[in-house]
């Protein structure tokens, strides 16, 4: 028997695959929800009205369910105790100043990136991602920056694990690609996304190491193509930036700046 679902509760289970299924797709009735997940319509309807009663999921007055903002709350107290969001930010809101453009923090979580804080750009045209959206580390320059310096069984399992899904023409779709851009990466320091997670987007990012010298988290700054590749100093003052916070971390290792 597989040990690891044997210690599963399939209800337990179940009954985050519901709540998934709602968040994912915005509202959904009970029967929608028992089409999506092959439930039974009385299962799905237990399942939802134990969510409702613990706060996570709310019934509309048209008889669809959507999440409440429980989830909400539950991912930023999470995300309060990422001590680098707090030191981060003066440091962000100085970079979104001096160039007018978004600056996202990041972390990877396998072979994705988080968002775990940012600072938006004043300009309309900007880029959009919520703090606690994910999105893939091939396609991403946060993705990259940190990749590039994680240990070699750290990376291999990243590789292992990113499907390479071509987001748009530019998108690294193979391995070798992706290994290739790495070298680029530890030799200057910095990651760039050229319109590999959307279209018109550019974002230059650098890593940000811990004490031991991982690359824990990642600062970028993203915007449209057209304004961020005319900002010549973004490069070195980014590093100027991560290599600020590295030191904030105690990060004492060789400047891989």
């Amino acid at each position: 028997m597989d040990e690891k679902k044997y210690y599963q509760i399939s209800s337990l289970v179940k009954g985050l695959k519901v709540l998934e299924a709602i968040v994912e797709e915005g509202r959904l009735t009970v029967t929608g929800v028992a089409k999506l997940l092959s439930l039974n319509r009385a299962s799905a309807h237990r399942f939802i009205t134990t969510l409702r009663d613990l706060g996570y999921v709310r019934r509309n007055p048209n008889g669809d369910y959507e999440a409440t903002f429980r989830l909400l709350e539950l991912g930023m107290i999470q995300a309060d105790k990422f001590e680098i969001r707090r030191m981060a930010k003066p440091i962000m809101r100085d970079l979104a100043a001096e160039f007018d453009e978004t600056v996202n923090l990041g972390i990877l979580d396998h072979y994705q990136v988080v968002y775990l804080d940012k600072v938006e750009s004043r300009e309309l045209l900007r880029m959009d991602s919520g703090v606690g959206t994910t999105c893939p580390a091939h396609a991403t320059a946060l993705g990259k920056a940190m990749a590039a310096f994680l240990p070699e069984k750290d990376l291999a399992d990243l590789v292992a694990g990113s499907s390479f899904e071509a987001l748009t023409t530019n998108t690294l779709t193979s391995v070798e690609a992706f290994s290739k851009e790495l070298v680029m990466v530890r030799q200057k320091g910095y990651a760039i996304d050229n319109e590999e997670l959307a279209l018109h987007l550019y974002c230059i990012a650098a890593p940000i190491f811990d004490l031991n010298g991982y690359p824990s988290y990642a600062l970028s700054v993203s915007g449209p193509k057209s304004r961020i590749e005319g900002l010549t100093s973004l490069p070195l003052k980014l590093l100027e930036a991560t290599g600020k916070l590295s030191s904030q971390l105690s990060f004492k290792g060789p400047n891989h700046h």
